[in-house]
């Protein structure tokens, strides 16, 4: 009995010690945010064979050639989308279904459109195990958008673009906001859009770049032009 206490105390300890020292020291200070990753067991949506790395500052394999997030990535794109209990979220990019669960649990309904089969199948065991019920996850290529569900508060690109879509600008609402990584590997932009004004011919939208970084790309991300001779 005392053996498993002991295995829950250095769970919790591990836990605590990414907030502090991964998270926090990534400028994530919402404290909703850090509350959720307190609460939401991260450990519970990585592969059993990576399950020690849950709160290593890293990428974890999920198979099929994708990854998990690394902890304070996913904690930022939180924090910087601001999501509300009202926003309606489209997630491109299910993987294990963490960071679904994530705006699931601050937004109010998240569709969700994984590429990879096998790993819909996976992301929806992990979400029913929880409880959570308010996503829609869908099977398909949404890496140049995914306009089948009208407009949305919230858009989230879990892996990198070379280029980004304008398809997902003019999938915002009026006062929508994107989250994506920008640009070709060693280095990446984060860029956070909004919708200052949704027109059907022409929507008007600002975009700040937040940070550097470098994540894996999507599969069949839009390329740019290639000069050829």
């Amino acid at each position: 009995m005392i053996f498993y206490i002991r295995l829950d105390m250095d769970l919790e300890q591990n836990r605590f010690n990414m907030i502090e020292q991964q998270i926090r020291t990534w400028d994530v200070l919402d404290q909703e945010v850090l509350k959720l990753l307190f609460e939401l067991r991260r450990e519970e949506f990585v592969p059993a064979a990576y399950r020690s790395l849950a709160f290593v500052d890293m990428e974890i394999p999920l198979g099929y050639g994708e990854v998990m997030l690394a902890p304070k990535m996913e904690a930022r794109i939180l924090q910087e989308l601001q999501v509300k209990k009202t926003d309606r979220i489209l997630e491109v990019g299910s993987g294990s279904g963490y960071l679904t669960a994530l705006l699931a649990a601050k937004g109010g309904s998240v569709c969700s459109v994984e590429i990879v089969p096998e790993l819909k199948a996976i992301a929806e065991k992990n979400l029913r195990a929880h409880g959570i019920t308010d996503v829609i996850l869908e099977n398909g290529d949404a890496a140049r958008g995914w306009p089948q569900h009208g407009l949305y508060d919230v858009i989230v690109l879990t892996g990198s673009t070379p280029v980004l879509p304008e398809a997902f600008q003019k999938s915002l609402k009026t006062g929508g906001r994107l989250f994506a990584v920008v640009g070709d590997a060693p280095v990446m932009q984060a860029v956070l859009v909004t919708c200052v004004v949704q027109k059907e011919n022409a929507g008007v939208y600002n975009t700040v770049g937040l940070f550097e970084t470098c994540i894996s790309p999507l599969k069949n991300a839009m390329q740019p032009e290639r000069f050829t001779f």
